[in-house]
């Protein structure tokens, strides 16, 4: 995920945003960083905060991103991450029928439950619903079980999983998020997280705006109070402990302007705040800034030609190179005109080449700045030429080197 937030925020102005509510106070959350030319963003009361442009992967603005924090329940979108993994990889299924082990019991009455009871069976389907619109951490230990074959084992997978996404300041010592030492991540990590959750398991991740969810006859409501206050927001989970404050990561889709066959996501984490309405406006406050402080450009189609090079000792003598998947900048409102791309090949480029090798890559310039970078791929695959083929290449290639 690319940062270019480096701009330093003096204290903002209360913005208007009518959906949300109006703050009693002034912020006293983290300081912001944010992306050189772009306005400020507005205040918020969150010990540590970052939003995300999914669609660009880039860092629009953040405050203490990478301050070690307790992740409370929003540690289950780990636990929901590896389930989503099992189902993808058919080694679970929703239909299947869980016998939950004596392990349900020890949570407390204190906790977030969907009420299963121990060697009473229930479903898959239940369990994952359960863990995340009801935020049940009997549910999490049920599946972490099945997946995992042991709650111990199932942590094991989910630190393992952190290292994998990249998420290096992040260690879980359980399944739910209860308050423990080696228990930490920052907001950083849990917008690595979440963004990778949205994009590996589409068909998975449209549970999260389920608004509520009945079991044993007990109806319990999503959390996310947002998923009622704004209809372009469809996840993602809050969380809660003493120790932890209020967190809340949301994540919204709108239109993106001037393109009718994409849209745009964005994505805030709010951690430690102080009070549960502070984390619903806080987000909706950095979700509309993130809207209307930005443009958002489709640089190049998936599938898209960027070029034709030459490619030596191939049954082709060129191939087409592009990206395999949309791809986005995010700038300043404004600003998008400013941005060129500057192609940069490997050469020379030498059979055989596989569909989606990188053979270079993009930079996108601005002011002289460099403001994000992507690599640039073999749009189909190249094999090697035969013996004469190669050979002659080859000799070209010596006199190429010799100019």
């Amino acid at each position: 995920m690319s940062t270019i937030a480096v701009a330093q925020a003096k204290p903002a102005a209360k913005a208007k945003h009518a959906a949300a509510p109006a703050a009693a106070a002034a912020p006293t959350g983290a300081p912001a960083t944010y992306v050189p030319g772009a306005v400020p963003p507005p205040g918020v009361n969150a010990r540590s905060w970052v939003l995300v442009d999914a669609s660009s992967n880039q860092v629009l603005a953040s405050g203490n991103a990478d301050e070690r924090v307790e992740p409370a329940s929003l540690t289950k979108l780990m636990t929901a991450y590896l389930v989503f993994e099992a189902l993808d990889a058919k080694k679970i299924t929703m239909e299947q029928i869980v016998t939950p082990s004596e392990a349900v019991r020890r949570v407390g009455r204190d906790e977030s439950r969907m009420f299963i009871e121990a060697n009473k069976p229930v479903s898959v389907h239940d369990l994952v619903y359960g863990m995340i619109i009801q935020s049940g951490n009997d549910a999490a230990i049920a599946l972490a079980e099945l997946v995992g074959g042991s709650e111990a084992q199932f942590v094991n997978m989910m630190n393992a999983e952190a290292q994998r996404l990249g998420m290096k300041s992040t260690h879980f010592a359980d399944v739910n998020g209860m308050p423990d030492p080696n228990h930490y991540t920052t907001a950083g990590d849990l917008a690595k997280l979440s963004t990778h959750l949205i994009r590996d398991y589409p068909d998975y991740y449209n549970i999260f705006s389920v608004k509520e969810f009945t079991y044993n006859n007990i109806k319990q409501p999503n959390r996310n109070r947002l998923l009622w206050l704004d209809p372009t927001v469809d996840g993602l989970k809050t969380g809660h402990t003493q120790a932890a404050g209020y967190c809340l990561i949301a994540s919204a889709k709108r239109a993106l302007p001037g393109a009718a066959d994409a849209t745009r996501r964005l994505v805030t984490v709010m951690m430690g705040e102080t009070k549960e309405s502070d984390r619903v406006q806080d987000s909706m406050k950095m979700l509309n800034y993130g809207y209307t402080a930005f443009d958002s450009v489709r640089l190049y189609k998936a599938g898209q030609p960027i070029g034709t090079p030459r490619v030596y000792k191939g049954k082709s003598n060129n191939v087409q190179v592009g990206v395999k998947k949309d791809q986005f900048i995010t700038v300043p409102r404004g600003l998008a005109d400013k941005v060129k791309p500057e192609v940069a090949l490997n050469a020379p480029l030498i059979a055989p080449l596989a569909d989606g090798q990188v053979v270079g890559s993009v930079k996108l310039v601005a002011d002289g700045k460099t403001v994000a970078e992507f690599p640039v791929v073999a749009l189909q695959p190249v094999p090697e030429a035969g013996l004469l083929g190669r050979i002659w290449d080859s000799i070209l290639l010596m006199f190429s080197k010799k100019k």
